[in-house]
Formats: structure tokens, C-alpha cells, sequence
């Protein structure tokens, strides 16, 4: 398991001192990969002992033990792209690796009732909202383009435009939200808006520490590597097109027909090349 697997695992045993050590090396992992139990301490302003006791509810023997472990994993890791950019040794093949790892994860972690916690509120509601980090962006327009082609009212919230937008909201609705550390303040600011409206709510996010976490309990955590110094798409975007697929399934006749729908009037409007015989 990785750390913020691990940290997950314990996150209900965890004392408000150990989950702000566990909120900063989930942040920035240097300071557990390349720093001293004291840098730590201090950068939490807690105790040498306070470190210790953290890492052994995690099932570490010691903080050595769970540097080590951080250290093996840290590169792809990182939060910030300064970081990355400093410390990652640019091997590709080890970011494919990694990329595949969280693809497999992802379908791993997406059983029968996970699935559809997630995707049952995108396919009963009368509007779904969709909002992003900025990071996320490419799995917002994926969900957006797949949603608006199986059912109708589905809207992408843009920072500028959010509270103009979001005034259309009401219970009924629901509400998906993508965004990973480091969290945007305004996809926050309308995830929990929305909630206080009676919107149904549906978090992609990276783990039980994630701000949504504490707005609703359908969240996912997505296991999001690096590709260079950014965080990839891809497993987001999959992500994306999974739910889009599910709700499809569920509304089946009338998806068909939608469907159906737009792709006359494509063709009534001459919206693609001719393809060559």
C-alpha cells in the first residue's frame, strides 16, 4: 500500500495532532522522503515522539521505516511540479509504469456498489452540475461531452461564471467535482454551495484527508501519478468516461434515443467531413 493508503486505513485512529502530520506529508512528501523526524516535528509543530507514535499507527516500526518507504515512491509523488522538476529522474518507462498501475487501481477500486454510489446520482437527477480544479479540467470536459450526449441538463461550471451559473441549482440535482491537491478554492466554494442547496454531491478527489471527504460519502479516491513535473489526466479522464459509460447503461432506451437525436441532426447540419470511400 502506499502512504495515503495507509493513512486512509488509519484515518479514523488518528489524533487531530497525527492528521496534521499526516495532511503535510500527503502535501509535500520531502519533508517525510528527505527531511529528519525533527524537520518535521517542527514543520508540524508537534514532538519527536508525536512523529514516531504516527508512523507505528500506520504499521511502521519507526519514522526510519517510513521514510524509507516514502522514499521509494516520492518521485512520481511529489505535489508541486517545482518539486518534481528538482527531484524526479525522468524515466518514462517508470512513469508508464506507474500510469498503468493507477489505470488498474482504479478499476480494482470500482466494484458493483462503489460504481454505483458514484454513478446513480449523474443518472436520476434532474441537472448535474460538474466542477474542476483547473488540473482536472480534462476530465470535466470528457464528463461534460459524454453526459450531454446520454441525458439532458448537464452543466460545466467555469471558475469566472460559478456563482451566475450555479443560481439555476435545487434539491434534485447532483453535483460532480473533480479536484486533487493542491485544492482549488473556487470548485470548493461551489461543492459546498451546492451541498447547503440540497445538491447531491460526487467527489473524485485523492483520499479521507480531501476537503469533500468531509461534504459527502460518495467520494473516490483516484490514484493520480506524475507524468514529468504535472499530475496526469489520464487516470481522471478514465475516470470520466467510466461514469459516462455507467449512466448510459442505466438510461439505456432513453440515452439511445438521445443519441439517436444528435446524430441527425449532425448530419442535418453537415457537421463532419464526408469520409472517402
Amino acid at each position: 500500500m502506499n502512504l495515503a493508503e495507509l493513512i486512509a486505513a488509519a484515518s479514523e485512529r488518528l489524533t487531530p495532532v497525527e492528521r496534521r502530520i499526516a495532511a503535510v506529508v500527503l502535501e509535500d512528501p520531502t519533508w517525510l522522503a528527505f527531511g529528519t523526524v525533527s524537520d518535521l516535528a517542527t514543520e508540524v509543530d508537534t514532538s519527536r515522539p508525536s512523529i514516531v507514535r504516527f508512523a507505528r499507527k500506520l504499521g511502521f516500526e519507526g519514522f526510519a521505516d517510513m521514510r524509507e518507504h516514502a522514499q521509494r515512491g516520492v518521485t512520481a509523488k511529489l505535489s508541486r511540479p517545482s518539486q518534481r522538476i528538482r527531484h524526479q529522474e525522468g524515466s518514462l518507462g517508470r512513469a508508464g509504469a506507474e500510469l498503468t498501475e493507477s489505470i488498474r487501481h482504479l478499476f480494482d477500486g470500482l466494484d458493483g456498489p462503489q460504481l454505483a454510489a458514484l454513478g446513480d446520482p449523474l443518472a436520476r437527477a434532474q441537472q448535474v452540475w460538474i466542477l474542476s480544479g483547473e488540473t482536472s479540467l480534462a476530465a470535466a470536459h470528457a464528463m461534460f461531452s459524454g453526459l450531454t450526449m446520454v441525458r439532458p441538463n448537464v452543466h460545466l461550471i467555469s471558475e469566472h461564471s460559478s456563482g451566475r451559473d450555479l443560481g439555476g441549482a435545487a434539491p434534485g440535482d447532483a453535483a460532480i467535482v473533480f479536484d486533487f491537491p493542491r485544492y482549488r478554492r473556487h470548485a470548493l466554494t461551489a461543492a459546498t454551495a451546492l451541498g447547503e442547496l440540497g445538491v447531491e454531491l460526487v467527489a473524485i478527489t485523492d483520499g479521507p484527508l480531501s476537503p469533500y471527504a468531509a461534504l459527502t460519502q460518495n467520494w473516490f479516491a483516484l490514484d493520480v501519478p506524475a507524468m514529468g513535473p504535472f499530475d496526469s489526466s489520464v487516470p481522471r479522464v478514465a475516470m470520466a468516461e467510466v461514469l459516462v459509460a455507467y449512466v448510459a447503461t442505466q438510461l439505456k432506451d432513453e440515452a439511445q434515443v438521445r443519441i439517436d437525436r444528435t446524430e441527425a441532426l449532425w448530419t442535418a447540419t453537415d457537421t463532419f467531413l464526408a469520409e472517402e470511400n
